[in-house]
């Protein structure tokens, strides 16, 4: 039997159960194969659009295929058959978190990624597998978009799906749970943001711009206004945006939020997009944009193609100013070894935890009639 790099898990029979976490870090995950587009986009249209778009069920199996289409022409023609770096950068996320978690914790507690819309990493495929290892103690944390309940509540929607395909006999075998919803408040990764984006403009561009002529957009993940009564991360990601611009306003003073939007028919979404966000900086004087995703932990499509046609356009309408596109944190020590520290708590409290029972034959199934 040979070992590949995706069995990173192993198990550790003689722990006993209570001091064992499977710590399940949740991603998007991203094609590699150009024929898996119709089938990722069907997904992602299930679980995301749903909850914004007036879009009927039906309609979703055509549109993913037309949808795919679009796809293969901008990932194939226009970009050069290009892959996503997504599942590579997000396997690398996961070691380091692990390596970090280990080195506190022992094997005791390993991490399991799951993909939203990525087989053969779907939270289903994943949780029978932490299942099968004997885990009972599980700790959800949606890493890729730093944003709010919604990304991460749809996180929480197919873990909820699995934990019913999974259950059997009358005691569910998950005994303790515990959530990381978001980050966007979390100090450490605040001063990261900025710091990150001033060694960018003390290498790239200060010494040729003065600090009032260099134009920062700080990028978010786009949300809908109106998202079927959900929280859709608007408050999270405008917080976000804030804290990390106050780290730097005094410094830098042309900063704006750019949220990176899908451009949906019908769907009012958050502005100023990361277009606008350039041209007003540029309107205010701005000879040089950094483009900087806070909003992402993760390099994905959104980050990389998206931006560079934003750049691709602003360069025809503004070439007498400069453009500078900054990566998301991805596998940065720094940011692997404060996630893994946000985990730490929750790893504790899931270790000293009662074992819960849950019997789904005990729900409440009688209702209260009101006279």
């Amino acid at each position: 039997m040979v070992a590949t790099p995706e069995k990173l898990q192993h198990t550790h029979e003689h722990l006993p159960s209570q001091d064992r976490v499977a710590v399940l870090l949740m991603g998007y995950g991203e094609v590699e194969s150009y024929e898996d587009f119709a089938n990722y986009n069907e997904q992602a249209l299930n679980l995301l659009t749903a909850k914004f778009a007036p879009v009927p069920t039906w309609i979703y199996p055509p549109l993913a295929k037309l949808l795919a289409l679009f796809d293969r022409h901008e990932w194939g023609h226009t970009h050069h058959d290009f892959i996503s770096p997504h599942n590579a950068i997000f396997e690398k996320q996961r070691a380091g978190i692990e390596h970090e978690l280990q080195h506190k914790w022992g094997g005791g507690v390993q991490v399991f990624k799951a993909f939203n819309f990525c087989a053969p990493f779907l939270p289903n495929q994943v949780l029978a597998e932490i299942k099968n290892q004997g885990f009972s103690k599980i700790l959800i944390y949606p890493l890729l978009v730093v944003d709010s309940i919604f990304t991460s509540g749809i996180a929480i929607e197919q873990v909820n799906n699995a934990l019913v395909e999974l259950a059997d006999g009358e005691e569910h075998w998950v005994k303790a749970m515990r959530y990381i919803p978001s980050f966007y408040n979390e100090p450490g990764y605040i001063k990261l943001m900025a710091q990150l984006v001033e060694e960018k403009i003390n290498a790239d561009v200060a010494a040729a711009y003065l600090p009032s002529q260099i134009g920062i957009v700080l990028m978010n993940h786009g949300c809908p206004h109106k998202a079927k009564g959900f929280t859709s991360g608007i408050d999270e990601s405008q917080a976000l945006y804030e804290l990390v611009r106050n780290e730097l306003i005094n410094r830098y003073p042309l900063i704006s939020v750019g949220w990176l939007n899908h451009d949906t028919p019908l769907i009012e979404w958050t502005q100023p997009n990361a277009t606008q966000a350039a041209q007003n900086l540029i309107q205010l004087g701005a000879k040089v944009i950094v483009f900087m995703p806070i909003g992402f932990a993760t390099e994905n499509h959104e980050t990389l193609l998206d931006v560079h046609h934003i750049i691709h356009d602003l360069e025809k309408q503004h070439s007498d100013v400069d453009y500078l596109q900054m990566a998301c944190v991805n596998d940065n020590p720094q940011f692997l070894d404060m996630a893994a520290e946000w985990a730490n708590a929750h790893i504790a409290e899931l270790m000293q935890a009662e074992e819960m029972v849950v019997n789904r034959e005990l729900a409440i199934t009688h209702h209260h009639h009101h006279h």
